[in-house]
């Protein structure tokens, strides 16, 4: 991984040395689960269980997403989700869904970084 592609994950959020920490230092493996996140369909899920009002379904997926986000150090999506996931749970869907907007711009940073550094 080159270190602009480091900066790059840095800069959106990502602990980089966490997350290779975690990987045994495997740059390969840590990139390899990165692109693998860009098809996890857990967001997808949560904004349509948010849309049909579900709350089970809503925390289902961002609790998922949030233990994804925790083993990829994607800091900024996890810190965004893990308030949002304490409103499921505590079954406060309101103020759940009203943490989708902060959700999903930290969600598209890291998915456009993703896909910017690793094409």
């Amino acid at each position: 991984m080159t270190d602009e592609a480091k900066q790059k994950l840095s800069d959106a959020g990502v602990d980089l040395e966490g997350a290779l920490e975690r990987f045994l230092n495997n740059e390969a493996m840590y990139e390899k689960f990165l692109k693998k996140f860009l098809a996890d369909p857990n967001y997808q899920e949560l904004t349509a269980a948010v849309a049909e009002k579900d709350c089970k379904r809503a925390f289902t997926a961002s609790h998922t997403l949030k233990g994804v986000c925790g083993n990829l150090a994607l800091q900024g999506l996890y810190h965004a989700i893990s308030d949002q996931v304490e409103c499921f749970r505590t079954e406060k869907f309101e103020e759940g869904a009203a943490k989708m907007p902060a959700v999903a711009e930290e969600y598209d940073k890291i998915v456009a970084t993703i896909t910017t550094v690793f094409p």
